[in-house]
């Protein structure tokens, strides 16, 4: 099987763990703190790590991850309905990653589509269980309808940092220098935290949190890239400080202006790297 085939059948696993990540965490998220909605994120989190894998083997293989979200299953009108359409979701999983260790040649990828097949096939198991839980817990949707100007902060916030996430990813896994790999990884992290903090938020104060993203940077080096990921970080923190002053919930401020100034930290931080880039 050629590099390219190869390529493209791991990066439709790859738009598959994303689509699983989001269907997930938006699970997670509109129950509210709890042990399940711990249990369901810390699934989310080695959906993370497959993406991760998934990407770093793409560009090994000399290509680019694709950042694209795959199929969800979405809808359900009681929280046991979104549990079932999660174990459909790892169901679909199953299938294609069994198909593509199938008719994948390479010894080394087959290996690691077996390994996060196993997980997979946890999951399903997991999330069977979580249909159980739920109904004879009576668990609850806890979002609302709320459309004023905090909801309308908040998911813009959480699609910045959802975007961010993504393109910061991107970055890691497209760089050739082993710091800026490191550092852009770190920072997605600590954007995946500010949009659990909003999107947590919003679920409290009675809002639907909407995990949608924007388009992608296009930079080819990477020093554009770090350009423009500067120039996104002086205008988001601008929006957060003005964010903080505008509302007047007392935690709401307090988590603006928290997230003001670790945006204000990753400017510091890609300011150097763009330094040491460039020097190299």
């Amino acid at each position: 099987m050629k590099k390219e085939e190869i390529i493209a059948l791991l990066n439709e696993d790859l738009e598959g763990e994303h689509g699983a990540i989001i269907q997930y965490l938006g699970h997670a998220y509109a129950i509210g703190e709890g042990e399940l909605a711990c249990e369901i994120e810390a699934i989310a989190r080695e959906e993370m790590r497959h993406l991760d894998w998934l990407a770093e083997t793409i560009v090994g293989l000399g290509g680019k991850p694709s950042m694209k979200r795959g199929k969800m299953r979405s809808g359900g009108k009681a929280v046991p309905n979104w549990m079932q359409n999660d174990v459909l979701l790892e169901d679909d999983a199953i299938t294609m990653y069994m198909e593509h260790i199938r008719i994948i040649d390479d010894v080394k990828i087959k290996r690691l589509l077996k390994r996060i097949l196993s997980d997979e096939e946890s999951h399903h198991g997991d999330f069977a269980h979580f249909v159980e839980k739920t109904e004879k817990e009576a668990m609850k949707d806890l979002r609302g309808d709320r459309k004023d100007r905090v909801a309308e902060i908040l998911n813009w916030s959480i699609e910045h940092e959802y975007t961010v996430v993504l393109q910061y990813l991107l970055h890691s896994y497209l760089a050739t220098n082993e710091h800026m790999k490191v550092e852009m990884e770190d920072q997605a992290i600590n954007e995946m935290q500010h949009m659990g903090w909003l999107a947590e938020k919003m679920v409290s104060g009675k809002g639907n949190p909407r995990l949608e993203h924007t388009g992608l940077d296009k930079a080819q080096t990477m020093s554009d890239m770090l350009k423009d990921d500067i120039e996104i970080e002086k205008e988001v923190a601008g929006m957060y400080d003005r964010s903080a002053n505008e509302v007047s919930e007392r935690d709401l401020k307090k988590l603006f202006k928290r997230i003001r100034d670790h945006e204000l930290y990753h400017i510091e931080v890609f300011d150097d790297l763009l330094k040491e880039v460039e020097k190299s």
